[in-house]
C-alpha cells in the first residue's frame, strides 16, 4: 500500500532567507578642527540632532587670545599704512612742486605699498582667528542620530580627532553576512524583500547596493548591503530584519522528500505503471532541495506516476495498491 504523485513540471523558484540589521546609509565622523580641552559636551550617544546643532564645546581661551593678537597686529598695520599714504601724498606734492627728489618719492611709494601688504596679510590673519574661534563649538552638519562619542568633558583632544559618529537621516541600508556561494548563485541585481522581525506587517522592498569584495576568514561571509528606498518608520537603526529573495524561476518535479530513495548511491524515485501497478527504479538528476520538497530536473516525464509515501518496503517488479493518489 503506497501514496503516488502524478508529476507535472511547474515553475520553481528557490527562496532564501536570512537575517540582517538596518544600518544607516551614511555615517559621519565628526571632530574638532583644532584641538584643546573639553569644556562641555551636550548630546549623548543616541541623542537625535538637528542640522546645525551644537554638539560640544572646547575651552575657547587659546582662540580668544589669538583673535585679540590678530586684531592688534591689523591695528598696527592700519596705523602704519595711514602714515605711509600721507607721507606719498606729501612727497607726491613736492615732488610736482620740484622741492624733493625722485629717489626720497620712490622711497615713500614702496613703504605705501609694503604697509598695504602688511594690512592684507593682518586682515587675513584676523579671519583665520575669527574662524578658529569658530572651531571650538563642534557642529552637525546633518540631522541624524548620534551613534558613538568618544571623549568627555575636561578631555584634551586633537584636531581631527574623532569625537562623534552621527548616522545621517534619510534612507537606510539593510546589512546581512551572506555565504559566499549563496552570493555567487543570486541572480543579477534580485529584488530583496526586507520584513520586520518583530512585526511581519511592516515590511519594504529594496535593492543590493553594495557587496563587500573581502570575505570576512572568521565566518565565511561577505557583507552585502540593501538599499530601501523610503525605509519605513517602522524600521529604526538596529532592528532585526529579514530578507528574502526569489531566484530565476526554473521548470521542474517538484515531489515530497519521502518519494527520493537511492539507487547505486544516486537519487531516484519509484514509478508506477498504470496497467500493471508494478514499479521501477528510475535515476533522476536533483536541482534543489527545499523545504519539505524536492526539485528534479531531469528523469521524469510529464504524466508519470510517482510513489510519494512507503517506498521504503519496495522492490523492482513488485505490484502495488494505490492507497491515496495526489495530483
Amino acid at each position: 500500500m503506497v501514496t503516488t504523485q502524478t508529476v507535472a513540471l511547474a515553475d520553481y523558484a528557490p527562496r532564501t532567507s536570512l537575517t540582517g540589521v538596518i544600518a544607516a546609509r551614511t555615517l559621519n565622523n565628526l571632530s574638532f578642527r583644532v584641538g584643546g580641552r573639553v569644556a562641555e559636551r551636550l548630546v549623548d550617544v543616541g541623542q537625535h540632532v538637528d542640522q546645525g546643532a551644537v554638539l560640544a564645546r572646547i575651552d575657547p581661551q587659546e582662540q580668544e587670545s589669538d583673535l585679540r593678537s590678530a586684531q592688534a597686529d591689523l591695528d598696527a598695520a592700519q596705523a602704519q599704512l595711514t602714515q605711509a599714504a600721507a607721507t606719498y601724498e606729501r612727497q607726491k606734492t613736492l615732488l610736482a612742486r620740484g622741492f624733493t627728489t625722485r629717489r626720497e618719492f620712490d622711497t615713500a611709494n614702496q613703504t605705501l605699498k609694503v604697509s598695504q601688504g602688511s594690512v592684507d596679510a593682518a586682515q587675513s590673519a584676523l579671519a583665520n582667528a575669527k574662524e578658529n574661534l569658530s572651531y571650538t563649538e563642534l557642529k552637525a552638519g546633518a540631522a541624524g542620530v548620534i551613534t558613538a562619542r568618544q571623549v568627555e568633558a575636561g578631555q584634551v583632544v586633537q584636531a581631527a580627532q574623532t569625537v562623534f559618529t552621527i548616522a545621517e537621516d534619510g534612507d537606510r541600508d539593510a546589512v546581512f553576512n551572506v555565504h559566499e556561494t549563496l552570493v555567487a548563485q543570486a541572480p543579477s541585481a534580485p529584488v530583496v524583500t526586507i520584513t520586520l522581525l518583530s512585526d511581519p506587517q511592516i515590511r519594504a522592498t529594496g535593492k543590493v547596493r553594495e557587496i563587500s569584495p573581502a570575505i570576512d576568514t572568521a565566518s565565511g561571509t561577505i557583507r552585502v548591503r540593501v538599499g530601501i528606498p523610503d525605509t519605513p518608520a517602522g524600521m529604526p537603526l538596529g532592528a532585526a530584519v529579514i530578507g528574502t529573495i526569489s531566484a530565476t524561476p526554473v521548470r521542474a518535479f517538484l515531489l515530497p522528500w519521502q518519494a527520493l530513495t537511492s539507487a547505486a548511491g544516486k537519487p531516484a524515485v519509484w514509478i508506477v505503471d498504470p496497467s500493471s501497478k508494478a514499479v521501477t527504479m528510475a535515476p533522476v538528476e536533483v536541482l534543489a532541495f527545499d523545504s519539505g520538497v524536492v526539485a528534479v530536473n531531469k528523469g521524469l516525464q510529464e504524466g508519470q506516476s510517482v510513489v510519494t509515501a512507503g517506498g521504503q518496503l519496495l522492490s523492482p517488479g513488485q505490484t502495488i495498491e494505490v492507497a491515496r493518489a495526489q495530483q
